[in-house]
Protein backbone atom coordinates (compact mmCIF):
# COMPACT_ATOMS: atom_id res chain seq x y z
CA UNK A 1 0.00 0.00 0.00
CA UNK A 2 1.33 3.45 -0.92
CA UNK A 3 1.89 5.71 2.12
CA UNK A 4 0.43 9.17 1.53
CA UNK A 5 1.06 12.41 3.39
CA UNK A 6 -1.69 13.78 5.61
CA UNK A 7 -2.34 16.65 3.22
CA UNK A 8 -2.56 14.34 0.20
CA UNK A 9 -4.90 11.98 2.01
CA UNK A 10 -7.18 14.82 3.09
CA UNK A 11 -7.27 16.09 -0.50
CA UNK A 12 -8.06 12.60 -1.72
CA UNK A 13 -10.96 12.28 0.76
CA UNK A 14 -12.26 15.72 -0.20
CA UNK A 15 -12.15 14.94 -3.93
CA UNK A 16 -13.97 11.65 -3.38
CA UNK A 17 -16.74 13.36 -1.39
CA UNK A 18 -17.07 16.02 -4.10
CA UNK A 19 -17.26 13.49 -6.95
CA UNK A 20 -19.51 10.95 -5.22
CA UNK A 21 -21.98 13.73 -4.38
CA UNK A 22 -21.85 14.94 -8.00
CA UNK A 23 -22.45 11.42 -9.30
CA UNK A 24 -25.51 11.00 -7.07
CA UNK A 25 -27.04 14.17 -8.53
CA UNK A 26 -26.20 12.91 -12.03
CA UNK A 27 -28.38 9.91 -11.22
CA UNK A 28 -31.12 12.18 -9.83
CA UNK A 29 -31.32 14.48 -12.86
CA UNK A 30 -31.06 11.55 -15.26
CA UNK A 31 -33.93 9.86 -13.39
CA UNK A 32 -36.43 12.42 -14.68
CA UNK A 33 -35.48 11.78 -18.31
CA UNK A 34 -35.13 8.00 -17.82
CA UNK A 35 -38.65 7.68 -16.45
CA UNK A 36 -40.34 10.17 -18.79
CA UNK A 37 -41.31 7.58 -21.45
CA UNK A 38 -43.10 5.56 -18.76
CA UNK A 39 -44.75 8.12 -16.45
CA UNK A 40 -44.20 11.48 -18.12
CA UNK A 41 -42.72 14.50 -16.39
CA UNK A 42 -44.87 16.11 -13.71
CA UNK A 43 -44.71 17.62 -10.25
CA UNK A 44 -45.54 14.15 -8.90
CA UNK A 45 -42.65 12.55 -10.78
CA UNK A 46 -40.09 15.06 -9.51
CA UNK A 47 -41.52 14.95 -5.99
CA UNK A 48 -40.96 11.17 -5.98
CA UNK A 49 -37.44 11.48 -7.39
CA UNK A 50 -36.30 14.17 -4.96
CA UNK A 51 -38.04 12.62 -1.95
CA UNK A 52 -36.80 9.06 -2.50
CA UNK A 53 -33.22 10.09 -3.24
CA UNK A 54 -33.09 12.39 -0.20
CA UNK A 55 -34.49 9.54 1.90
CA UNK A 56 -31.81 7.19 0.61
CA UNK A 57 -29.12 9.81 1.16
CA UNK A 58 -30.29 10.37 4.74
CA UNK A 59 -30.21 6.65 5.50
CA UNK A 60 -26.79 6.38 3.87
CA UNK A 61 -25.46 9.25 5.97
CA UNK A 62 -26.67 7.53 9.13
CA UNK A 63 -25.20 4.16 8.09
CA UNK A 64 -21.92 5.82 7.12
CA UNK A 65 -21.62 7.43 10.53
CA UNK A 66 -22.38 4.15 12.29
CA UNK A 67 -19.87 2.29 10.10
CA UNK A 68 -17.20 4.89 10.86
CA UNK A 69 -17.76 4.53 14.63
CA UNK A 70 -17.44 0.77 14.29
CA UNK A 71 -14.01 1.03 12.67
CA UNK A 72 -14.89 1.48 9.03
CA UNK A 73 -11.91 2.78 7.09
CA UNK A 74 -10.85 3.47 3.55
CA UNK A 75 -11.76 -0.03 2.44
CA UNK A 76 -15.32 0.54 3.67
CA UNK A 77 -15.56 3.64 1.48
CA UNK A 78 -14.27 1.59 -1.45
CA UNK A 79 -16.90 -1.08 -0.85
CA UNK A 80 -19.68 1.52 -0.74
CA UNK A 81 -18.46 3.03 -4.02
CA UNK A 82 -18.18 -0.38 -5.70
CA UNK A 83 -21.69 -1.33 -4.62
CA UNK A 84 -22.95 2.10 -5.74
CA UNK A 85 -21.41 1.51 -9.15
CA UNK A 86 -22.97 -1.95 -9.35
CA UNK A 87 -26.40 -0.59 -8.44
CA UNK A 88 -26.00 1.97 -11.21
CA UNK A 89 -25.27 -0.73 -13.79
CA UNK A 90 -28.21 -2.82 -12.54
CA UNK A 91 -30.53 0.19 -12.63
CA UNK A 92 -31.18 -0.16 -16.36
CA UNK A 93 -31.78 -3.89 -16.08
CA UNK A 94 -34.24 -3.32 -13.23
CA UNK A 95 -36.07 -0.74 -15.33
CA UNK A 96 -36.57 -3.32 -18.07
CA UNK A 97 -37.92 -5.83 -15.55
CA UNK A 98 -40.12 -3.46 -13.57
CA UNK A 99 -41.63 -1.31 -16.34
CA UNK A 100 -43.84 -4.03 -17.92
CA UNK A 101 -45.30 -4.88 -14.51
CA UNK A 102 -46.07 -1.29 -13.62
CA UNK A 103 -47.35 -0.42 -17.10
CA UNK A 104 -49.84 -3.29 -16.90
CA UNK A 105 -50.95 -2.38 -13.38
CA UNK A 106 -53.87 -0.14 -12.50
CA UNK A 107 -51.75 2.14 -10.33
CA UNK A 108 -52.25 5.88 -10.36
CA UNK A 109 -49.46 8.20 -11.46
CA UNK A 110 -48.35 9.12 -7.93
CA UNK A 111 -47.99 5.50 -6.80
CA UNK A 112 -46.31 4.38 -10.02
CA UNK A 113 -43.84 7.28 -9.85
CA UNK A 114 -42.93 6.45 -6.28
CA UNK A 115 -42.41 2.74 -6.97
CA UNK A 116 -40.30 3.37 -10.08
CA UNK A 117 -37.97 5.69 -8.18
CA UNK A 118 -37.89 3.55 -5.05
CA UNK A 119 -36.90 0.41 -6.94
CA UNK A 120 -34.34 2.09 -9.17
CA UNK A 121 -32.71 4.89 -7.19
CA UNK A 122 -33.13 4.32 -3.44
CA UNK A 123 -30.24 1.85 -3.09
CA UNK A 124 -27.73 3.94 -5.11
CA UNK A 125 -28.64 6.94 -2.94
CA UNK A 126 -28.10 4.93 0.26
CA UNK A 127 -24.72 3.60 -0.90
CA UNK A 128 -23.39 6.95 -2.06
CA UNK A 129 -24.74 8.60 1.10
CA UNK A 130 -22.38 6.41 3.15
CA UNK A 131 -19.26 7.98 1.68
CA UNK A 132 -19.38 11.53 3.09
CA UNK A 133 -19.73 10.77 6.84
CA UNK A 134 -17.27 7.88 6.58
CA UNK A 135 -14.52 9.91 4.93
CA UNK A 136 -15.25 12.96 7.09
CA UNK A 137 -14.66 10.83 10.18
CA UNK A 138 -11.39 9.52 8.73
CA UNK A 139 -10.33 13.09 7.94
CA UNK A 140 -11.01 14.16 11.52
CA UNK A 141 -8.50 11.56 12.70
CA UNK A 142 -5.85 13.31 10.57
CA UNK A 143 -6.64 16.94 11.44
CA UNK A 144 -7.74 18.27 14.84
CA UNK A 145 -9.46 21.34 13.37
CA UNK A 146 -12.89 19.78 13.67
CA UNK A 147 -14.98 22.71 12.47
CA UNK A 148 -12.78 23.32 9.46
CA UNK A 149 -12.82 19.68 8.35
CA UNK A 150 -16.56 19.17 8.85
CA UNK A 151 -17.43 22.48 7.17
CA UNK A 152 -15.11 21.80 4.22
CA UNK A 153 -16.42 18.29 3.62
CA UNK A 154 -20.07 19.38 3.79
CA UNK A 155 -19.35 22.31 1.48
CA UNK A 156 -17.65 20.02 -1.03
CA UNK A 157 -20.56 17.59 -0.90
CA UNK A 158 -22.93 20.47 -1.64
CA UNK A 159 -20.69 21.86 -4.40
CA UNK A 160 -20.44 18.41 -5.95
CA UNK A 161 -24.22 18.12 -5.94
CA UNK A 162 -24.51 21.51 -7.60
CA UNK A 163 -21.97 20.60 -10.26
CA UNK A 164 -23.65 17.25 -10.94
CA UNK A 165 -27.01 19.00 -11.35
CA UNK A 166 -25.84 21.65 -13.81
CA UNK A 167 -23.50 19.44 -15.84
CA UNK A 168 -26.18 16.76 -16.28
CA UNK A 169 -29.06 19.11 -17.03
CA UNK A 170 -27.17 21.44 -19.36
CA UNK A 171 -24.74 19.12 -21.06
CA UNK A 172 -24.52 15.38 -20.38
CA UNK A 173 -28.06 14.23 -21.24
CA UNK A 174 -28.35 16.20 -24.45
CA UNK A 175 -24.94 15.15 -25.77
CA UNK A 176 -24.68 11.55 -24.56
CA UNK A 177 -28.22 10.33 -23.80
CA UNK A 178 -29.61 9.18 -20.47
CA UNK A 179 -28.52 5.56 -20.60
CA UNK A 180 -24.97 6.41 -21.62
CA UNK A 181 -24.82 8.94 -18.78
CA UNK A 182 -25.93 6.32 -16.25
CA UNK A 183 -23.49 3.70 -17.55
CA UNK A 184 -20.65 6.24 -17.67
CA UNK A 185 -21.38 7.46 -14.14
CA UNK A 186 -21.43 3.89 -12.83
CA UNK A 187 -18.07 3.22 -14.50
CA UNK A 188 -16.65 6.43 -13.01
CA UNK A 189 -17.80 5.34 -9.54
CA UNK A 190 -16.04 2.03 -9.99
CA UNK A 191 -12.79 3.78 -10.96
CA UNK A 192 -13.21 6.13 -7.99
CA UNK A 193 -13.36 3.13 -5.67
CA UNK A 194 -10.08 1.56 -6.84
CA UNK A 195 -7.65 3.57 -4.63
CA UNK A 196 -9.66 2.63 -1.54
CA UNK A 197 -9.38 -1.10 -2.12
CA UNK A 198 -6.26 -1.93 -0.20
CA UNK A 199 -4.42 -4.65 -2.08
CA UNK A 200 -3.22 -4.62 -5.65
CA UNK A 201 -4.93 -7.97 -6.15
CA UNK A 202 -8.25 -6.50 -5.09
CA UNK A 203 -7.81 -3.56 -7.43
CA UNK A 204 -7.02 -5.83 -10.35
CA UNK A 205 -10.08 -7.95 -9.59
CA UNK A 206 -12.33 -4.89 -9.46
CA UNK A 207 -10.84 -3.57 -12.69
CA UNK A 208 -11.54 -6.89 -14.41
CA UNK A 209 -15.11 -6.79 -13.15
CA UNK A 210 -15.40 -3.26 -14.54
CA UNK A 211 -13.99 -4.30 -17.89
CA UNK A 212 -16.42 -7.20 -18.07
CA UNK A 213 -19.40 -5.06 -17.12
CA UNK A 214 -18.59 -2.40 -19.69
CA UNK A 215 -17.90 -4.98 -22.41
CA UNK A 216 -21.04 -6.95 -21.71
CA UNK A 217 -23.04 -3.82 -21.04
CA UNK A 218 -22.51 -2.28 -24.47
CA UNK A 219 -23.98 -5.36 -26.11
CA UNK A 220 -26.48 -6.54 -23.49
CA UNK A 221 -27.88 -3.21 -22.43
CA UNK A 222 -28.50 -2.08 -25.98
CA UNK A 223 -30.74 -5.09 -26.51
CA UNK A 224 -32.08 -5.88 -23.06
CA UNK A 225 -32.77 -2.34 -21.97
CA UNK A 226 -32.63 -0.46 -25.25
CA UNK A 227 -33.35 3.22 -25.20
CA UNK A 228 -36.99 3.85 -26.18
CA UNK A 229 -35.99 7.33 -27.36
CA UNK A 230 -34.87 7.90 -30.93
CA UNK A 231 -33.70 11.36 -29.92
CA UNK A 232 -33.25 12.90 -26.48
CA UNK A 233 -33.40 16.64 -26.02
CA UNK A 234 -33.39 19.02 -23.08
CA UNK A 235 -37.15 18.63 -22.93
CA UNK A 236 -38.31 15.29 -24.30
CA UNK A 237 -37.70 11.67 -25.12
CA UNK A 238 -38.74 11.71 -28.78
CA UNK A 239 -39.95 8.77 -30.87
CA UNK A 240 -41.57 8.46 -34.28
CA UNK A 241 -43.57 5.35 -35.17
CA UNK A 242 -45.48 4.29 -38.26
CA UNK A 243 -49.28 4.23 -38.02
CA UNK A 244 -50.50 1.76 -40.65
CA UNK A 245 -54.16 1.56 -41.59
CA UNK A 246 -55.18 5.06 -40.52
CA UNK A 247 -55.70 6.22 -44.09
CA UNK A 248 -56.03 3.93 -47.14
CA UNK A 249 -53.46 5.73 -49.31
CA UNK A 250 -49.91 6.62 -48.35
CA UNK A 251 -48.50 6.28 -44.87
CA UNK A 252 -48.84 8.05 -41.56
CA UNK A 253 -46.46 8.54 -38.65
CA UNK A 254 -46.98 9.50 -35.04
CA UNK A 255 -44.63 11.57 -32.90
CA UNK A 256 -44.41 10.49 -29.26
CA UNK A 257 -43.05 13.00 -26.76
CA UNK A 258 -42.13 11.19 -23.54
CA UNK A 259 -45.10 8.82 -23.15
CA UNK A 260 -47.79 10.69 -25.09
CA UNK A 261 -48.67 10.65 -28.79
CA UNK A 262 -48.43 14.32 -29.72
CA UNK A 263 -49.64 14.15 -33.30
CA UNK A 264 -50.03 12.04 -36.46
CA UNK A 265 -49.09 13.22 -39.95
CA UNK A 266 -49.85 11.80 -43.39
CA UNK A 267 -46.92 11.70 -45.80
CA UNK A 268 -48.55 13.44 -48.79
CA UNK A 269 -51.82 14.97 -47.55
CA UNK A 270 -50.59 18.00 -45.63
CA UNK A 271 -54.15 19.20 -45.00
CA UNK A 272 -55.19 16.02 -43.22
CA UNK A 273 -55.74 16.37 -39.47
CA UNK A 274 -55.98 12.81 -38.21
CA UNK A 275 -56.34 13.45 -34.47
CA UNK A 276 -59.96 14.47 -33.71
CA UNK A 277 -58.99 17.35 -31.41
CA UNK A 278 -56.72 18.98 -34.01
CA UNK A 279 -59.45 18.54 -36.62
CA UNK A 280 -61.92 20.19 -34.23
CA UNK A 281 -59.63 23.17 -33.65
CA UNK A 282 -59.36 23.69 -37.40
CA UNK A 283 -63.13 23.41 -37.87
CA UNK A 284 -63.68 25.99 -35.13
CA UNK A 285 -61.37 28.36 -36.96
CA UNK A 286 -63.08 27.64 -40.31
CA UNK A 287 -66.55 28.24 -38.87
CA UNK A 288 -65.42 31.39 -37.10
CA UNK A 289 -63.64 33.01 -40.04
CA UNK A 290 -66.09 31.83 -42.69
CA UNK A 291 -65.40 30.09 -45.98
CA UNK A 292 -64.95 33.32 -47.87
CA UNK A 293 -62.42 34.86 -45.50
CA UNK A 294 -59.72 32.21 -45.48
CA UNK A 295 -57.00 34.14 -47.26
CA UNK A 296 -54.39 36.35 -45.66
CA UNK A 297 -55.07 35.22 -42.10
CA UNK A 298 -52.37 35.57 -39.44
CA UNK A 299 -51.90 32.50 -37.23
CA UNK A 300 -49.87 32.05 -34.06
CA UNK A 301 -49.29 28.50 -32.78
CA UNK A 302 -48.13 28.02 -29.20
CA UNK A 303 -46.48 24.62 -29.59
CA UNK A 304 -45.17 22.85 -32.67
CA UNK A 305 -44.57 19.22 -31.77
CA UNK A 306 -45.53 17.11 -34.77
CA UNK A 307 -46.49 20.35 -36.55
CA UNK A 308 -49.78 18.79 -37.70
CA UNK A 309 -51.83 21.97 -37.36
CA UNK A 310 -49.33 24.49 -38.81
CA UNK A 311 -48.72 22.07 -41.71
CA UNK A 312 -52.45 21.79 -42.40
CA UNK A 313 -52.92 25.54 -42.06
CA UNK A 314 -50.43 26.24 -44.83
CA UNK A 315 -52.28 23.76 -47.05
CA UNK A 316 -55.81 24.93 -46.24
CA UNK A 317 -55.56 28.69 -45.87
CA UNK A 318 -54.41 30.68 -48.88
CA UNK A 319 -51.52 33.04 -48.18
CA UNK A 320 -51.72 32.38 -44.45
CA UNK A 321 -49.03 33.99 -42.32
CA UNK A 322 -47.96 31.32 -39.79
CA UNK A 323 -45.76 31.83 -36.72
CA UNK A 324 -44.95 28.85 -34.49
CA UNK A 325 -43.46 28.88 -31.01
CA UNK A 326 -41.73 25.55 -30.27
CA UNK A 327 -39.34 25.51 -27.33
CA UNK A 328 -37.44 22.42 -28.41
CA UNK A 329 -35.34 22.71 -31.59
CA UNK A 330 -34.78 18.94 -31.58
CA UNK A 331 -38.54 18.39 -31.90
CA UNK A 332 -38.50 20.61 -34.99
CA UNK A 333 -35.57 18.68 -36.45
CA UNK A 334 -37.35 15.36 -35.92
CA UNK A 335 -40.58 16.73 -37.45
CA UNK A 336 -38.64 17.82 -40.55
CA UNK A 337 -36.71 14.56 -40.83
CA UNK A 338 -39.48 12.06 -40.07
CA UNK A 339 -42.90 13.75 -39.86
CA UNK A 340 -43.09 15.18 -43.42
CA UNK A 341 -42.96 18.76 -42.12
CA UNK A 342 -41.50 21.51 -44.31
CA UNK A 343 -41.20 24.90 -42.70
CA UNK A 344 -41.32 26.72 -46.04
CA UNK A 345 -43.48 29.81 -45.67
CA UNK A 346 -43.65 29.52 -41.86
CA UNK A 347 -41.75 31.31 -39.12
CA UNK A 348 -40.56 28.80 -36.51
CA UNK A 349 -39.28 30.38 -33.30
CA UNK A 350 -37.59 28.27 -30.64
CA UNK A 351 -38.75 30.50 -27.82
CA UNK A 352 -41.44 30.51 -25.14
CA UNK A 353 -44.87 31.39 -26.54
CA UNK A 354 -45.63 33.95 -23.87
CA UNK A 355 -42.39 35.83 -24.54
CA UNK A 356 -43.07 35.85 -28.28
CA UNK A 357 -46.58 37.18 -27.80
CA UNK A 358 -45.31 39.87 -25.44
CA UNK A 359 -42.94 41.01 -28.18
CA UNK A 360 -45.74 41.10 -30.80
CA UNK A 361 -47.85 44.14 -31.58
CA UNK A 362 -51.43 44.55 -30.37
CA UNK A 363 -53.89 42.97 -32.80
CA UNK A 364 -51.20 40.97 -34.64
CA UNK A 365 -53.15 37.75 -35.16
CA UNK A 366 -56.50 36.52 -36.42
CA UNK A 367 -56.04 33.13 -34.78
CA UNK A 368 -54.00 31.94 -31.76
CA UNK A 369 -53.81 28.19 -31.14
CA UNK A 370 -52.58 26.65 -27.88
CA UNK A 371 -51.30 23.09 -28.31
CA UNK A 372 -48.66 22.89 -25.58
CA UNK A 373 -50.50 21.00 -22.87
CA UNK A 374 -48.70 17.70 -22.62
CA UNK A 375 -51.16 15.83 -20.38
CA UNK A 376 -49.40 15.68 -16.97
CA UNK A 377 -46.75 18.27 -17.92
CA UNK A 378 -48.64 21.54 -18.20
CA UNK A 379 -46.90 24.91 -18.69
CA UNK A 380 -48.72 26.81 -15.95
CA UNK A 381 -47.83 30.28 -17.21
CA UNK A 382 -49.92 29.64 -20.35
CA UNK A 383 -53.10 29.09 -18.33
CA UNK A 384 -53.28 32.24 -16.23
CA UNK A 385 -55.37 35.41 -16.35
CA UNK A 386 -52.26 37.37 -17.27
CA UNK A 387 -51.70 35.13 -20.30
CA UNK A 388 -55.38 35.30 -21.22
CA UNK A 389 -55.16 39.10 -21.24
CA UNK A 390 -52.05 38.90 -23.41
CA UNK A 391 -53.75 36.57 -25.91
CA UNK A 392 -56.82 38.81 -26.05
CA UNK A 393 -54.70 41.89 -26.74
CA UNK A 394 -52.72 40.20 -29.52
CA UNK A 395 -55.84 39.05 -31.37
CA UNK A 396 -57.72 41.31 -33.76
CA UNK A 397 -61.15 42.45 -32.55
CA UNK A 398 -62.87 39.42 -34.10
CA UNK A 399 -60.09 36.91 -33.53
CA UNK A 400 -60.35 33.43 -32.01
CA UNK A 401 -58.26 31.53 -29.47
CA UNK A 402 -58.42 27.72 -29.32
CA UNK A 403 -56.61 25.35 -26.96
CA UNK A 404 -56.72 21.73 -25.84
CA UNK A 405 -56.45 20.29 -22.33
CA UNK A 406 -56.48 16.69 -21.11
CA UNK A 407 -58.74 16.26 -18.08
CA UNK A 408 -61.27 13.84 -16.64
CA UNK A 409 -64.96 13.39 -17.44
CA UNK A 410 -67.49 14.25 -16.04
CA UNK A 411 -66.09 16.86 -13.61
CA UNK A 412 -62.99 18.40 -15.27
CA UNK A 413 -62.00 20.95 -12.62
CA UNK A 414 -58.96 22.26 -14.50
CA UNK A 415 -61.05 22.81 -17.64
CA UNK A 416 -63.63 24.68 -15.58
CA UNK A 417 -60.99 26.90 -14.00
CA UNK A 418 -59.49 27.66 -17.40
CA UNK A 419 -62.99 28.48 -18.68
CA UNK A 420 -63.56 30.80 -15.71
CA UNK A 421 -60.21 32.48 -16.34
CA UNK A 422 -60.78 32.99 -20.07
CA UNK A 423 -64.29 34.32 -19.44
CA UNK A 424 -62.76 37.38 -17.79
CA UNK A 425 -61.33 38.48 -21.14
CA UNK A 426 -63.55 36.85 -23.78
CA UNK A 427 -67.31 37.16 -24.22
CA UNK A 428 -67.86 33.73 -25.76
CA UNK A 429 -65.93 30.84 -24.17
CA UNK A 430 -66.95 27.27 -24.96
CA UNK A 431 -65.88 23.71 -24.15
CA UNK A 432 -65.97 21.07 -26.90
CA UNK A 433 -65.66 17.31 -27.22
CA UNK A 434 -66.35 14.70 -29.86
CA UNK A 435 -68.31 12.08 -27.96
CA UNK A 436 -69.92 12.31 -24.55
CA UNK A 437 -68.64 9.37 -22.46
CA UNK A 438 -71.00 7.12 -20.56
CA UNK A 439 -68.67 6.77 -17.57
CA UNK A 440 -65.55 8.23 -16.02
CA UNK A 441 -62.95 8.74 -18.75
CA UNK A 442 -59.84 10.67 -19.70
CA UNK A 443 -60.81 13.22 -22.36
CA UNK A 444 -59.01 15.71 -24.59
CA UNK A 445 -61.13 18.85 -24.35
CA UNK A 446 -60.93 21.79 -26.73
CA UNK A 447 -61.77 25.32 -25.56
CA UNK A 448 -62.60 28.22 -27.86
CA UNK A 449 -62.64 31.88 -26.88
CA UNK A 450 -63.71 34.88 -28.93
CA UNK A 451 -65.50 38.21 -28.70
CA UNK A 452 -67.10 37.91 -32.14
CA UNK A 453 -70.11 35.60 -31.95
CA UNK A 454 -71.53 32.52 -30.26
CA UNK A 455 -70.80 29.05 -31.63
CA UNK A 456 -73.41 26.42 -32.62
CA UNK A 457 -74.34 23.56 -30.30
CA UNK A 458 -73.05 20.98 -32.79
CA UNK A 459 -70.17 21.55 -35.17
CA UNK A 460 -70.13 19.30 -38.23
CA UNK A 461 -66.84 18.91 -40.12
CA UNK A 462 -66.81 20.79 -43.41
CA UNK A 463 -63.67 19.04 -44.67
CA UNK A 464 -61.56 16.01 -43.91
CA UNK A 465 -62.95 13.09 -41.94
CA UNK A 466 -66.70 12.92 -41.35
CA UNK A 467 -66.93 14.01 -37.74
CA UNK A 468 -69.03 16.20 -35.49
CA UNK A 469 -68.44 17.72 -32.08
CA UNK A 470 -70.65 18.89 -29.23
CA UNK A 471 -70.52 22.19 -27.40
CA UNK A 472 -70.73 20.88 -23.83
CA UNK A 473 -70.13 24.13 -21.97
CA UNK A 474 -73.45 24.17 -20.11
CA UNK A 475 -73.54 20.50 -19.07
CA UNK A 476 -69.96 20.58 -17.81
CA UNK A 477 -70.38 23.80 -15.84
CA UNK A 478 -73.59 22.48 -14.27
CA UNK A 479 -72.10 19.12 -13.24
CA UNK A 480 -69.91 18.30 -10.25
CA UNK A 481 -67.82 21.00 -8.59
CA UNK A 482 -69.53 24.41 -8.81
CA UNK A 483 -67.57 26.88 -10.92
CA UNK A 484 -67.90 29.43 -8.12
CA UNK A 485 -65.77 27.15 -5.90
CA UNK A 486 -62.93 26.97 -8.44
CA UNK A 487 -60.18 29.58 -8.72
CA UNK A 488 -59.39 32.02 -11.47
CA UNK A 489 -55.84 31.06 -12.42
CA UNK A 490 -53.19 33.75 -11.97
CA UNK A 491 -49.42 33.88 -12.17
CA UNK A 492 -49.35 33.77 -8.36
CA UNK A 493 -51.82 30.90 -8.01
CA UNK A 494 -52.05 28.03 -10.51
CA UNK A 495 -52.98 24.88 -8.52
CA UNK A 496 -52.95 22.62 -11.59
CA UNK A 497 -52.03 19.40 -9.76
CA UNK A 498 -54.87 19.86 -7.27
CA UNK A 499 -57.39 20.60 -10.01
CA UNK A 500 -56.35 17.67 -12.16
CA UNK A 501 -55.80 15.24 -9.26
CA UNK A 502 -58.98 13.21 -10.04
CA UNK A 503 -57.19 12.28 -13.27
CA UNK A 504 -53.62 11.98 -12.04
CA UNK A 505 -54.43 9.99 -8.92
CA UNK A 506 -56.28 7.24 -10.78
CA UNK A 507 -55.23 4.75 -13.42
CA UNK A 508 -56.67 7.16 -16.03
CA UNK A 509 -53.66 9.43 -15.47
CA UNK A 510 -51.42 6.86 -17.13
Amino acid sequence: MIVLSTRTRLTWYALTIFLSSAFLLVFEIAAGRLLAPYIGVSLYTWTSIIGVILSGLSLGNWLGGEWADRGGGEKAAGIALVLGAGSGFLLLVLLKLVSPLLQQSQMDLLTASFIYVLVLFFIPAVLLGIVTPLLTTLALALDTRTGRIVGRMHALAALGSIMGTFVTGYWLVQYFGTRNVIIGTSAALLFLSLPFLVTVRTRVAVFLVLFSLVSLGTSFLSGAVGNPCQRESNYYCIRVIDQPGIYPDGKARAMILDHLVHGINHDTEDWMLIAPYTHLMDELILYHTGKTANSGLHFFFAGGGSYSQPRATRALYKDADVTISELDPVVTEVAEEHMFFRRRGMAVRHQDARLLLQAARTGSYDVIVGDVFHDVAIPYHLLTREYSQLVSSRLIAGGIYTMNIVDIWPDPQLVKSVFKTLAKDFRYVDIWMENVPTGTERVTYVLSATNKAAMPDILVAQRGFRRSWHRVTGPILDTGTPVADLPILTDDYVPVERLISPLLLTELGR
